[in-house]
């Protein structure tokens, strides 16, 4: 099997006005710490502003994304009477690789004109490389099988386009929602959910026809079909319904529930939830009926662990959606001064790590 495509690294940076940022409270200093407005008041107020170098950088193995916002933020919110060309930036670019320690931007430029901006552009940081982190283990652990990106319910809503991107990095083949693909000019993707099969009465077969009935030909369809806890029969009674204009089903049981399929089968595994079992009771009932071109979506606790189980195992998924697990844990950035007026100056413990991987920003 040969090993999955790196991830995305798009030759153009994304343009500053993309983010659609409140210009104005971010450089007064309304969403930064107060010690860093403070600071540049005394900076500004005291006459003293010495042009020092930023050193950037976390401490983990890593799939960066973040650099194109974090590069917006300097260029749009610096200090009143400052312009980016204060500034020299050089840069890893969202979608490459980092090494624990290993610095991902540096920024030199006089401190009081971007003192403010740290806790923006660190936490930007922070937060995209995450997501591109734990999105490209579920790409790499599924692989060469997809990934569609579903954690849109799992935080608030304003994160959703900068996630989006760093899953799209990280080579997630879909979305669920129009924001998380709006930086690329994609759209999301979804499937029937239970909401509209309950508003059709509880019948998944005629809320999946009715959905198909609005779409065009060219959205794949894809039916959940654990709504009565029945997914071999529901997603036959699916298939029988639309044929060939079904894409596939995605299992979704809850993981405190037993599918009615299973009864009778307990004893040698876990009967909870999406288990190997019952995709291959699906995927052998679909294929029995002559639906084989039905793909078999899985989701519902899924992160990279339990997704290589199931790629090792030769479960038959087609397609991996993966949801809170991608929010988790933490990759934290920090930024220190390591130069002042061009010589080196530190605190104890911290020193420059050139990089020669960094590109100028212009």
């Amino acid at each position: 099997m040969t090993a999955p495509p790196d991830p995305i690294r798009h030759a153009e940076r994304l343009e500053p006005s993309i983010f659609a940022f409140p210009v104005e409270k971010m450089r007064s200093g309304y969403y930064s710490d107060k010690y860093f407005v403070r600071t540049r008041e005394q900076l500004l107020a005291g006459g003293t502003n010495p042009p020092v170098t930023m050193q950037v950088f976390q401490k983990r193995n890593a799939v960066v994304a973040g650099t194109d916002e974090a590069i917006a933020i300097l260029k749009l919110c610096l200090t009143e009477g400052y312009d980016f060309a204060d500034l020299e930036v050089r840069s890893l670019r969202d979608g490459d690789r980092a090494r624990p320690w290993e610095t991902v931007m540096f920024i030199t430029g006089p401190y009081g004109a971007f003192v403010h901006l740290e806790t923006l552009y660190a936490g930007v940081l922070a937060r995209r490389t995450r997501i591109a982190t734990n999105t490209r283990a579920v790409v790499e652990a599924a692989w060469p099988k997809s990934i569609m990106f579903f954690p849109a319910r799992h935080d608030h809503w304003m994160v959703q386009t900068g996630d989006g991107w760093a899953a799209h990095v990280a080579g997630a083949i879909g979305v669920s929602t129009d924001a998380q693909a709006s930086w690329w000019g994609s759209s999301g993707i979804g499937t029937v959910p239970h909401g509209l099969i309950a508003a059709c009465g509880g019948d998944t077969v005629a809320a999946t026809e009715a959905l198909a009935a609005q779409l065009s030909d060219e959205v794949s369809i894809v039916s959940l079909v654990d709504f009565d806890n029945d997914s071999v029969g529901t997603s036959l009674a699916v298939a029988r319904a639309l044929g060939e204009r079904l894409w596939g089903v995605r299992l979704d049981t809850s993981g405190t529930m037993v599918d009615r399929s299973m009864k009778g089968e307990m004893g040698d595994f876990d009967p909870r939830g999406v288990n190997p079992r019952l995709v291959h009771k699906v995927r052998d009932a679909l294929d029995r009926a002559g639906f084989g071109h039905v793909r078999i979506v899985a989701s519902g606790g899924f992160g990279a662990g339990k997704i290589r189980a199931f790629e090792e195992a030769g479960v038959p998924v087609d397609s991996y959606g993966v949801g809170s697990s991608l929010m988790r844990g933490s990759f934290d950035y920090t930024a220190d001064i390591v130069r002042v007026e061009g010589k080196p100056l530190s605190k104890a413990g911290r020193w420059h790590r050139p990089n020669d991987r960094l590109e100028v920003v212009t």
